[in-house]
């Protein structure tokens, strides 16, 4: 079993308009909505591929009920800690320019005595399982060490995964994490860089090797992805296929790189397992994950090449 810890879940309702300007009125074109957060995606993500995941972290009682349903249609088991407030809302709205404008909200306050009780639902679970997976952002009245307290309480010999970037990530990879998975923008903002070639971002991923990383799963969007243990370094480009939605990519990319991890596979199978998801994500429309039809087939067009 894994176990996916989710610190910050979000109801996105993404919003289709002809146009948009502000102080006008606008009619809705296609309006959806997605009950996510990026360790609830990773959970779906590792259902379709058959495999047995459980879901912990925070929830709100105004109206995180709706995650129990979502949960519930994809036969994935949950605890979660329960906080007054509401599950932060973010709109995306596109025009017919496709230009994405997008207001994010915050999490409510998570108290510290809720806090605590996340920390010994880790440290209950972690020790069933074979991997625990951490990302989110962090509520109102929370720092960034509380990726370190979760990790903590993971118990040697039970593989740690993180996705996430700044002071969090900092924090997460002074306990020893197994995998990592940023994107290029993440990396430049935890390392303070920018990425001008393919070789800086290989090199940005090496220093995250040096800070504690033990693989770093860096995407490059529809470019594919590298992976790097510092001593080996791998390339998979993507597939061109035609992009219906982003909305979860980089999770299933999570979601099947770390089965492949948890199987014992080498670095170059976690690679490439992690690109068949992320692709397989982006051209299934009205979905936060993939299809396994479409996985497996697109798996098997992938080449991997060392760099």
């Amino acid at each position: 079993m894994i176990l996916t810890v989710s610190l910050s879940p979000c109801i996105d309702v993404n919003i289709e308009v002809d146009s948009l300007s502000v102080g006008m009125s606008h009619k809705i074109i296609s309006k959806r909505i997605f009950y996510t957060g990026k360790s609830i995606n990773v959970s779906i993500g590792l259902a379709r591929l058959g495999v047995r995941a459980f879901v912990t972290g925070f929830m709100y009682e105004d109206n995180g009920r709706l995650f129990e349903q979502e949960l519930h249609r994809e036969g994935i088991n949950y605890k979660f800690v329960w906080s007054r407030g509401r599950v932060r809302e973010n709109y995306k709205f596109v025009d017919h320019k496709s230009m994405l404008t997008e207001f994010d909200d915050v999490s409510p306050e998570i108290s510290l005595q809720r806090q605590d009780d996340l920390v010994r639902l880790v440290s209950e679970f972690a020790p069933g399982c074979e991997a625990v997976f951490v990302a989110g952002g962090l509520a109102k009245g929370m720092t960034a060490d509380f990726y370190e307290r979760i990790l903590k309480a993971v118990p040697e010999g039970v593989l740690k995964v993180v996705d996430s970037e700044g002071d969090r990530l900092r924090y997460a990879l002074g306990c020893g994490v197994d995998l990592i998975k940023p994107n290029v923008e993440e990396l430049e903002r935890t390392l303070g860089i920018k990425v001008k070639s393919p070789e800086g971002a290989l090199d940005g991923a090496k220093q995250l090797v040096n800070m504690g990383a033990g693989r770093v799963l860096l995407s490059l969007g529809k470019d594919g992805a590298i992976i790097t243990d510092g001593k080996k370094s791998y390339y998979c480009k993507s597939n061109n296929v035609a992009m219906n939605s982003t909305v979860g990519a980089g999770d299933a990319m999570v979601a099947a790189a770390m089965n492949a991890l948890v199987h014992g596979c080498d670095n170059a199978e976690i690679l490439k397992c992690g690109v068949a998801a992320g692709t397989a994500a982006v051209i299934t429309p009205d979905t936060i994950s993939f299809r396994r039809e479409k996985y497996d087939e697109i798996f098997s067009l992938l080449s991997v090449k060392e760099i």
